[in-house]
C-alpha cells in the first residue's frame, strides 16, 4: 500500500511538472508574436502571406483584419510598427466622381467669340451666334455674351423656342449690325434679329444693334421733307469703312425688316441697349405678355422712313418706361411721304399697356393705331401714357383708325405729357389714310372713354383736333387741365376742331374749346356683335 502511494505521488508531481513547462513554452511564443490572438489556426502561414504581400505591394497600406489588434508596438517580422500606425489612422474617403450621385456643373455662360465669332465687323458670325443660342438654350437661366470692343455682322436670326429652358439672357455689350448685300435679305424679310417663343427671356447690356437702314430709306422714291445731314456717316463712327453704298445700287427688296422683333413670349425684359437705324421699325412685341421695356434709347436720323421706335401687337401686360426715342424728325405740313414714324405705335390686340416717363422726339409722337385697316376688327384697351416729355413731333398722343373698321378702343388716359414745339398736341382721327384718297365708309371703330389731363406746352400748327365718325361719334372724351399755346402768335395757325365728339370739359382749356358736346349723342347705339371686344 505503501508503494503505491509513493508512485500516484510521484505521478502527480510529474503531472504538475509537465503542465508547468508546457504553460511556459506557450508563453514564450506568444512574446514572439505567434499566439497573441488565440482561436485563430494555421497563424504560421497567414503570417508567411502578410510578408508576401508587402513585399509586392512595396509597403502600401494593407487592409484586411490582421492588424486591428491590441499590439503595443514591439512585434517581430520587421515592420509591425509601420502596420500599426496605418491602422490607427483613419482610411481616406473616396474621391467623388462624375455619375456617382453627384451631377456636373454645366456651364452657364455662352461667349460667341468662344464659338468662332471675329468680331471685325467684316466676317460674317450669323453661325457663331446660332451655336452660341443653340447650346445657352439648354440650360436654364443661361446667358449669351456678345462682349464689348467687337463689331459683329450678324444677318438675319432667330433666337426661338418652344423647346428652350427658361430665363435666358441676352448680354449685349457690344456691336451687333445688319448686312448690306442684297443677297442676305432674299426675297424680303420682316425682321433681322428675332427671338420667339420663349419664357422668361432678356435682352440687356451697354451694346448697339445697328441696323444700317439708310441704304433702305434711299431706295424709296423722295419726299418733300429736307434731308438732314446732320448725321454722321455709319462709317465714320465704326472702325472700318462701310461698303453699302457701293454694294447695293437699288437691289434691295421691297420688305423692309425690323431690327428688333420678339414673338409669342412671356415674361420679357429690354433694357440698356441702343437700338439705330433700323430699315424699318426698331423694337416690336407681337402675341407677348408681361413685357418690360427700360433705360433703352433708340434712334434714327431724320430721312428715316417708318422707323417706329416701339412698336406693339397682341401683346398684354407692358411696361414701357425712362426711355429715349428719337424716330426720325416730323415732316413739313405739306408733306406726302412721311419720315421717321411713331416713338410708340400701339395696335389691335393691346390691353393694360403702361407707358411713361418717357423723352420722345422727334418723330410721330405716341399713337394708337392706325385700326381698321381693310375693313378688320381691331379691339384696344386699359391705356395709360402719362410723364411723357415731347419735343418737336408731327403729333402729341395720337387715336386713328381707317373707315370700315369695327371693334373698339375703351379706357384710354393720357395724363402729365409736356410738349414743345408739338405742330398736334391731340388727336382723334377717324378718318386716317396714308394715300392721296380713302373710300368714304359708314361703319369705324367706336371710341370711348378717353382722358385727357395735364396736357401742357407749345404746338406750330393746331392744338387739338378731334375728327370722328358720323356713324359711330366718339364718347366720353374728357378734358382736364389742358392749356396749349403757340410758339409763336404770328404764324397762322388753327383753331380746335370737333367733329361728331362727345364728353366733358372738367377745367376750361386754353385755347378755348367750344365744339366739344356734352352728354352722349342722340343716337347712341349698342354695340354690336360685329363692334364689340
Amino acid at each position: 500500500m505503501g508503494v503505491f502511494l509513493g508512485l500516484k505521488s510521484l505521478a502527480l508531481v510529474l503531472l504538475l511538472v509537465f503542465l508547468a513547462l508546457s504553460t511556459n513554452f506557450d508563453s514564450c511564443n506568444a512574446r514572439n508574436g505567434k499566439h497573441w490572438r488565440h482561436r485563430r489556426p494555421s497563424t504560421s502561414s497567414s503570417s508567411l502571406a502578410k510578408k508576401k504581400t508587402k513585399a509586392s505591394s512595396g509597403g502600401k497600406h494593407q487592409s484586411g483584419s490582421g492588424g486591428s489588434g491590441h499590439h503595443s508596438g514591439g512585434g517581430g517580422n520587421g515592420g509591425g510598427g509601420k502596420k500599426s500606425g496605418s491602422k490607427k489612422s483613419p482610411v481616406s474617403p473616396p474621391s467623388h466622381q462624375p455619375g456617382k450621385g453627384h451631377s456636373v456643373q454645366h456651364p452657364s455662360t455662352f461667349n460667341v467669340l468662344d464659338f468662332g465669332a471675329k468680331g471685325d465687323g467684316v466676317t460674317d458670325d450669323t453661325k457663331a451666334f446660332q451655336a452660341a443660342w443653340a447650346s445657352a438654350c439648354k440650360v436654364e437661366a443661361s446667358t449669351v455674351v456678345v462682349p464689348s470692343k467687337s463689331v459683329f455682322l450678324v444677318g438675319p436670326i432667330s433666337f426661338s423656342g418652344p423647346y428652350c429652358q427658361q430665363n435666358i439672357v441676352f448680354q449685349l455689350d457690344g456691336t451687333i449690325v445688319a448686312p448690306t448685300s442684297a443677297k442676305a435679305w432674299g426675297s424680303g424679310l420682316l425682321q433681322w434679329l428675332e427671338f420667339t417663343k420663349l419664357k422668361g427671356i432678356t435682352v440687356r447690356g451697354q451694346g448697339v444693334i445697328e441696323g444700317r437702314g439708310s441704304v433702305w430709306w434711299t431706295e424709296l422714291p423722295p419726299y418733300n421733307a429736307p434731308f438732314d445731314d446732320s448725321i454722321p456717316p455709319f462709317d465714320d463712327v465704326l472702325p472700318y469703312n462701310d461698303p453699302e453704298y457701293a454694294e447695293l445700287n437699288g437691289k434691295l427688296p421691297g420688305i423692309k425688316p425690323t431690327a428688333l422683333r420678339f414673338y409669342g413670349s412671356y415674361n420679357v425684359t429690354v433694357t440698356g441697349i441702343t437700338i439705330q437705324n433700323s430699315p424699318q421699325c426698331h423694337l416690336k412685341f407681337d402675341n407677348c405678355m408681361a413685357v418690360e421695356v427700360h433705360n433703352i434709347t433708340v434712334s434714327s436720323p431724320g430721312d428715316s422712313l417708318n422707323t417706329d421706335g416701339i412698336h406693339l401687337q397682341n401683346s398684354k401686360g407692358v411696361n414701357i418706361h425712362h426711355n429715349d426715342l428719337s424716330c426720325g424728325k416730323p415732316p413739313l405740313f405739306t408733306s406726302f411721304r412721311l419720315p421717321g414714324d411713331d416713338c410708340v405705335s400701339i395696335q389691335t390686340g393691346c390691353t393694360d399697356i403702361n407707358i411713361h416717363n418717357v423723352n420722345c422726339g422727334p418723330g410721330h409722337g405716341i399713337s394708337i393705331g392706325g385700326l381698321g385697316r381693310d375693313n378688320t376688327k381691331a379691339c384696344v384697351s386699359n391705356i395709360t401714357v402719362r410723364d411723357i416729355i415731347m419735343h418737336n413731333t408731327m403729333h402729341g398722343v395720337r387715336i386713328k383708325t381707317w373707315q370700315g373698321g369695327s371693334g373698339s378702343v375703351q379706357g384710354v388716359r393720357f395724363s402729365n405729357i409736356q410738349v414743345s414745339e408739338v405742330q398736334f398736341p391731340i388727336v382723334i382721327d377717324q378718318f386716317y389714310c396714308d394715300k392721296s384718297s380713302c373710300k368714304n365708309q359708314s361703319s369705324a371703330v367706336a371710341l370711348s372713354g378717353i382722358s385727357y389731363e395735364n396736357i401742357k406746352g407749345t404746338y406750330t400748327v393746331k392744338p387739338m383736333h378731334f375728327a370722328c365718325a358720323d356713324a359711330m361719334p366718339c364718347t366720353k372724351v374728357a378734358l382736364t387741365e389742358v392749356k396749349l399755346r403757340p410758339v409763336q402768335e404770328k404764324y397762322h395757325l388753327y383753331e380746335p376742331f370737333c367733329w361728331q365728339t362727345f364728353g366733358e370739359l372738367y377745367t376750361p382749356t386754353t385755347p378755348p374749346i367750344a365744339c366739344l358736346q356734352n352728354g352722349k349723342p342722340a343716337s347712341n347705339r349698342i354695340l354690336s356683335d360685329r363692334d364689340s371686344c
